[in-house]
């Protein structure tokens, strides 16, 4: 393939916004309390192969308006035949079937639901009313894919980071149809108030259930204002072969002492990294917000103060961009700070690259 083949190919699949779709199923994976695993590894290549599908069957479905309105695009200039971009998108589905096929029955039915939605996204739903509803649907199935890969039964934790994934690409979802013309300050105000709420609401630590390690099981618990008597109705029963301890025999003879000590069974004692991490958690998860904030908030801003096509399609590109933080934050919020870490590697990576390939 010759470099000005390959340029084109990369062009039709915005490879420059691939590194936004692996975060998807690690924010999934840390919402279910699971650690990465195999799953997620096949999530990650699914939700790759369906969002590169997506693109190209993108380009194929418009490759009549982009005649007109972006004539450089590879289809309309004659670069990449529309026969191929069509082939591309339907391989590449099937190959991201594949992979969540091997991940278990619960991701290839999510993986499934994620496909209808970008071929219906594509091929009818774009540019109706409906249109930014099916991307950002399209998106929280992604971060579902990564959860029902990673954990058999995942839990309600798993909705919350996907509807915040999914207001965010309706936000920029809803920008993008306007780039090519431009539009009013409306949606862009909209788009900047939408990514505020999502990063107050990515720094709400989610509920946890109790500890497993912490039972207390309470022995010769009375009534307030009753007092236990030894012997079989009270509540100091001795073990068979055993007598009742004097200490028992105490607290059953004195009104005042109507409540036996509590035994309390504990698992291992909260390590000092575990008080730390417990403390610097909020920290991480504000800081990781905020960078979400700057990066989706001032191009948002820029478009609301000046719609025109070229701040538009910056402003499209910013929040393109902000998914990965956002997803960091994700992760971060459900305690995997090493995979938010990991994911923020990824920012200066996909942003010197769509300096080369627009992710747009």
């Amino acid at each position: 393939m010759t470099p000005s083949r390959a340029r084109a190919w990369a062009e039709l699949l915005r490879v420059s916004a691939l590194f936004t779709v692996p975060g998807d199923a690690l924010a999934g994976a840390a919402a279910t309390r699971t650690a990465p695993n195999r799953g997620t590894a096949l999530a990650m290549g699914a939700s790759l192969c369906l969002y590169e599908a997506g693109m190209a069957l993108n380009d194929w479905a418009d490759r009549d308006i982009d005649a007109v309105e972006r004539p450089g695009r590879p289809l309309p200039s004659g670069r990449i035949a529309p026969a191929a971009a069509l082939t591309a998108a339907t391989g590449l589905t099937a190959a991201g079937l594949v992979c969540a096929a091997s991940a278990g029955r619960r991701a290839l039915a999510t993986a499934t639901a994620l496909a209808g939605t970008v071929w219906a996204y594509d091929l009818g739903l774009k540019n109706t009313p409906a249109g930014p509803y099916a991307m950002a649907t399209a998106r929280s199935l992604d971060l579902l894919l990564g959860a029902t890969a990673t954990a058999p039964t995942p839990t309600r934790h798993t909705l919350l980071p996907a509807a915040l994934l999914g207001a965010h690409t309706l936000a920029v979802t809803a920008v993008s149809r306007h780039e090519a013309t431009g539009g009013t300050s409306k949606t862009p105000l909209a788009a900047l108030a939408t990514a505020t709420t999502i990063a107050w609401a990515a720094t709400r630590p989610p509920t946890r259930p109790a500890l497993p390690g912490l039972a207390t099981v309470a022995i010769g618990a009375a009534s307030p204002g009753r007092a236990p008597a030894a012997g079989p109705r009270s509540g100091v029963v001795p073990a068979p072969g055993r007598r009742a301890t004097p200490t028992a025999v105490a607290a059953a003879a004195h009104p005042r002492s109507n409540r036996a000590p509590a035994v309390a069974r504990r698992g291992p004692a909260p390590s000092h990294a575990t008080h730390i991490r417990a403390r610097t958690r909020p920290l991480a998860s504000a800081a990781l917000a905020a960078a979400y904030l700057a990066t989706a908030a001032r191009p948002f801003a820029h478009a609301a103060l000046n719609p025109s096509p070229h701040l538009l399609q910056r402003a499209v590109g910013g929040g393109i961009r902000a998914m990965i933080p956002l997803q960091a934050a994700l992760a971060q919020r459900a305690g995997a700070g090493r995979a938010g870490a990991g994911l923020l590697l990824l920012v200066p990576v996909a942003r010197r690259l769509s300096r080369k390939v627009s992710p747009t």
